[in-house]
C-alpha cells in the first residue's frame, strides 16, 4: 500500500542549525496494516507523517502509494487519497459549520460541489447511521454547530469524516493527546473499530505506550530518525510495556556501536 524508499530529509541546510533527521529511511506498509508509531520528542514521528502527506518535501527518495509514485505530488493532490487527523480537535472539522455540513463536505471530498448541501437533507439517514455507531448522541445534533461539541465528540466526528470515502491511507497524529484519559480511551476504541471494520491502512503516532501495545497489528519505534523497532503479529501481541522498553534499550545500545 505504501513504500518509502531511501528517504532523506535535512532541515536548515547550509545553516549553523543544520540538522539531518532522516538518512536513507525505508519503510514498507502493507494493505490493512494498523501501525502504531512510538518515539521520543524530536525522533521524527510527526515529520514522517508530514512527509507522507506532502506537507513537507524530501531531499531525496521515493514515496509510492497504492502502486503510484506520489513523491512530487502536492499536499492537495495527496489529500484526495490520504486522510489525516491532528492532535488539535479543531483542525479536523470546520467549527463554524454544523455536523451535517461537515459530514456533507466530507462525503463530497474530491468532487465538485456547490453550497446546496447547506440545506440538503437527502443524506440524513446515512449520517444518522454513521453517528449512532459512536454512541455519543451526535445523531440527534446534526444541526448543531461543531464548535459547541466537546473535544472527544469533535475527534470522533473527524474520524467519521476522514474515513467516509475510504481513503487509501489514514494518518493519526497523536489524535487523542489533547483529550482527558477517559475520553481518550473512548476515542481510541472508536478509532480501532472504524479501522478494523473498514479494513483501512493506518499509521498512528502516539506517546501512549499502552495504546501502542494494545491497538494495531504492528508497532514501530523511531529514534533519531531511524526505525529501531518494528514488530508485528504474535511478537507484538506478546509485548508488555516492560518488554518494549527493554527491547528499545537493547537495540539503541547496539546502534551506538554499529
Amino acid at each position: 500500500m505504501l513504500e518509502l524508499t531511501n528517504i532523506s530529509k535535512t532541515f536548515n541546510i547550509g545553516d549553523i542549525n543544520e540538522e539531518r533527521l532522516f538518512h536513507k529511511l525505508s519503510l514498507k506498509v502493507n494493505k490493512g496494516d494498523f501501525i502504531c508509531i512510538l518515539g521520543s520528542n524530536g525522533a521524527g514521528k510527526s515529520t514522517l507523517l508530514n512527509i507522507i502527506s506532502g506537507k513537507l518535501g524530501i531531499d531525496r527518495g521515493r514515496i509510492i502509494l497504492n502502486n503510484s509514485d506520489i513523491t512530487k505530488e502536492t499536499e492537495s493532490l495527496r489529500c484526495q487519497k490520504i486522510s489525516r487527523i491532528f492532535q488539535d480537535p479543531a483542525l479536523g472539522t470546520v467549527p463554524s459549520m454544523t455536523i451535517r455540513e461537515n459530514l456533507s463536505m466530507a462525503l463530497n471530498k474530491g468532487k465538485s460541489f456547490d453550497f446546496s448541501f447547506l440545506v440538503n437533507k437527502k443524506n440524513e439517514s446515512l449520517f444518522n447511521e454513521l453517528l449512532k455507531v459512536l454512541d455519543l448522541g451526535l445523531e440527534e445534533k446534526l444541526d448543531s454547530v461543531v464548535s459547541k461539541l466537546s473535544g472527544g465528540q469533535r475527534q470522533s466526528l473527524a474520524l467519521i469524516m476522514s474515513t467516509l470515502t475510504d481513503p487509501n491511507l489514514l494518518l493519526l497524529d497523536e489524535h487523542t493527546a489533547a483529550l482527558d484519559p477517559k475520553t481518550s480511551e473512548i476515542v481510541m476504541g472508536i478509532t480501532s473499530n472504524i479501522i478494523v471494520d473498514k479494513n483501512l491502512t493506518a499509521l498512528m503516532v502516539t506517546h501512549n505506550i499502552e495504546h501502542a501495545i494494545k491497538y494495531g497489528n504492528r508497532l514501530i519505534m523511531i529514534h533519531r530518525g531511524e526505525v529501531l523497532i518494528d514488530v508485528e503479529g504474535e511478537e507484538k501481541n506478546n509485548l508488555t510495556k516492560e518488554k518494549l522498553l527493554s527491547l528499545f534499550k537493547d537495540v539503541s545500545d547496539r546502534s551506538l556501536f554499529s
